[in-house]
């Protein structure tokens, strides 16, 4: 009969770290252990009980192998292996979800983030806020290829958001762990997380730190990274402001439609009466079955939309608000079984 398996139970909080130092790599193979020496050495400095979590993001080289010796050297190094490349995202959620420690401080794995600077934002974090974004001031970049659309990114995520940053590309930040407890990343939204924390109520800086020329290595940014983080904050834009009220979207756009279907429906019927056009002459009776249909197609989507909502924060137990504290609570009603 075979063994029973001990039971596994999450580490208590004294054994708890106080910095998590979570690090996405993805064919990384010379750049990791220079890093890592680095970041050691730099925490060991802070005085601070630390852990440091690498996620291989399905690396083709020898990254791996580099992170496997260097974790049996480290005790305070853990490992993630993903199969495959999932993404950027995809591996910083993973780290955020296994760390550990009360504040959770990320960056990049191709040494151009500055490992002395992790002192700096925990600095800034203990001056009471509980966001610190690293600010790539003098960034090592080209200026056509990174920095100037970098530049117009940020601008247009600052006055989309409401959340003032000049660089949400920067992987350096410093974050207290109960504003990321709720934060769940998909395609390229780990640089939105100072938004999600801000419209959560934390309080949200910037910090200049140093930015260094990549010696190894190729970087894995593109333009089509760039389009793809203009998508991702519509959807961000639109979770904000109606992720609990999805028929104001469709049902606006649907009720605007109709207004269009019945300004060219009474143009249309116009040139009738009045002898100028009939209607096989003009387009606009074809328009205007057009908006209807489109008008009628949005609110039936707007209503489905409702629907899934409700179910999500029904079946989940989640409340579409979140509450800082309460006082002189009364004690909470037991909720009935189900059955």
């Amino acid at each position: 009969m075979a063994a029973k398996a001990a039971p596994c139970y999450p580490p208590s909080p004294m054994d708890a770290p106080q910095l998590s130092v979570v690090i996405p790599v993805f064919n990384e193979e010379e750049n990791v252990r220079p890093l890592l020496d680095e970041l050691f050495s730099a925490l060991a400095r802070l005085g601070r009980t630390h852990e440091v979590i690498c996620v291989d993001d399905g690396s083709r080289d020898g990254t791996f192998a580099v992170l496997k010796a260097y974790s049996a050297e480290k005790p305070a190094l853990r490992v993630i292996r993903f199969r495959l490349n999932f993404g950027q995202t995809a591996a910083m959620s993973a780290g955020i979800e296994a760390a550990r420690g009360e504040v959770i401080v990320p960056m990049d794995g191709d040494l151009q983030n500055d490992p002395g600077d992790i002192g700096k934002l925990l600095s800034r974090l203990d001056d009471g806020f509980d966001v610190v974004s690293g600010w790539r001031k003098n960034r090592k970049d080209k200026e056509f290829g990174r920095k100037l659309p970098s530049r117009v990114a940020n601008r247009m995520i600052s006055f989309i958001s409401g959340v003032r940053l000049h660089d949400y590309g920067c992987s350096l930040k410093a974050y207290r762990r109960d504003v990321l407890r709720d934060v769940k990343l998909y395609g390229e939204m780990h640089r939105f997380i100072p938004i999600y924390a801000s419209w959560q109520g934390a309080r949200v800086t910037e910090l200049v730190v140093n930015h260094r020329v990549r010696h190894a290595g190729t970087s894995k940014y593109g333009f089509s990274r760039t389009l793809k983080v203009v998508l991702d904050l519509m959807v961000v834009k639109f979770l904000a402001n109606y992720s609990t009220k999805p028929i104001y979207v469709f049902g606006g756009f649907g009720l605007l439609a109709w207004l269009g279907a019945i300004l060219s429906f009474s143009l249309a019927l116009y040139y009738k009466l009045r002898g100028l056009k009939d209607f096989v002459q003009t387009p606009l009776p074809l328009v205007t079955v057009m908006f209807t249909l489109v008008g009628a197609l949005s609110l039936l989507m707007g209503l489905l939309a409702e629907l899934v909502i409700r179910t999500y924060y029904e079946s989940q137990g989640k409340r579409p608000y979140l509450v800082a504290e309460e006082l002189n609570a009364a004690p909470r009603l037991p909720r009935p079984a189900a059955g």
